[in-house]
């Protein structure tokens, strides 16, 4: 799932990638470019993986809850085990375009020029999209937490950079994803643990989500704490759908925001045990490379 990538080689880093998200495609931004962003944004303020700065009360979209599923106990990590879970699924041809770091640098991104950009993709003030672009913004400039290491990747290049600072120059690193063995249908159903989990043993990582935005910036963030990393291959037991998943249990909780979405699902409060979450197939998660495995 994930493959050996030297940070020193660009062209190696460029065509792996590409391939784990081959629907982002290298392009530029045109004003008024008729992609999923422009026509079909929707901003929540629960995004579960801007953990501790988001409350989720606000929102009760139906397709929200169904995204919730992505929470689980660490107790659940058990061969046999059957986790209610839900893997959205995005049309790539809707979905914005990864551009280029001389591009990316030649468009604002700073809440304080909030005006300047909107005016730029010619979206009025009071639209979704403008709503969405302030969000994405907002907690992008937010502090990070104690310990932690965040960043908003707005080209793949500014992404590697920033992962070559938390990893070392020199220093090899790998990205894992979630993978579906066939097409994925968006489908909320139990799936059944086929295998015991394999934890992957990473000293560093950094988990990048992407964000709503009118082409393709990345949230990512590492925290300094004891997560846990794992594999875990799953079976859909509606549709027999088999998931090679990504999955991260936060061991530490204790700064969380309290409204988190992921204490209603789970039903306890921050600190009073970890949280576990699956990754949606479009998120990466950055390892140092050949890390150990154990089980």
């Amino acid at each position: 799932m994930g493959s050996l990538l030297q940070p020193s080689n660009f062209l190696l880093l460029f065509l792996l990638l590409c391939m784990m998200v081959i629907y982002f495609l290298t392009k530029g931004v045109e004003k008024g470019e008729d992609n999923f962003f422009l026509n079909h944004v929707h901003v929540h303020d629960d995004d579960q993986h801007m953990h501790a700065h988001t409350s989720s009360s606000s929102s009760s979209s139906s397709h929200m809850e169904l995204s919730w599923n992505i929470f689980f106990h660490k107790d659940d990590l058990k061969l046999g085990k059957k986790i209610p879970l839900y893997f959205p699924i995005k049309n790539s041809s809707f979905t914005p375009h990864m551009i280029s770091k001389q591009e990316s640098n030649s468009i604002p991104f700073s809440s304080t020029q909030l005006n300047k950009i909107l005016e730029f993709f010619s979206f009025p003030k009071d639209s979704p999209q403008a709503k969405a672009i302030q969000h994405t913004l907002t907690h992008c400039e937010l502090p990070p937490l104690k310990g932690e290491t965040k960043f908003c990747a707005t080209s793949l290049e500014s992404m590697l950079d920033n992962l070559r600072q938390i990893f070392g120059l020199g220093v090899n690193f790998e990205v894992l994803t979630t993978t579906p063995m066939k097409n994925l249908i968006p489908n909320l159903q139990n799936y059944t643990i086929l295998e015991v989990p394999k934890e992957i043993i990473a000293t560093k990582m950094v988990g990048c989500h992407p964000v709503p935005y009118p082409y393709a910036v990345y949230y990512c963030h590492g925290q300094v704490s004891d997560n846990k990393l794992f594999v875990v291959s799953l079976e859909g037991q509606d549709d027999g759908q088999r998931v090679e998943a990504v999955a991260i249990c936060h061991m530490d909780t204790s700064q969380w925001d309290p409204h988190h979405v992921s204490f209603r699902v789970l039903g306890f409060e921050p600190g009073a045990a970890p949280v576990c979450h699956v990754f949606p197939r479009d998120n990466l998660v950055w390892v140092l490379s050949s890390p150990s495995s154990a089980t």
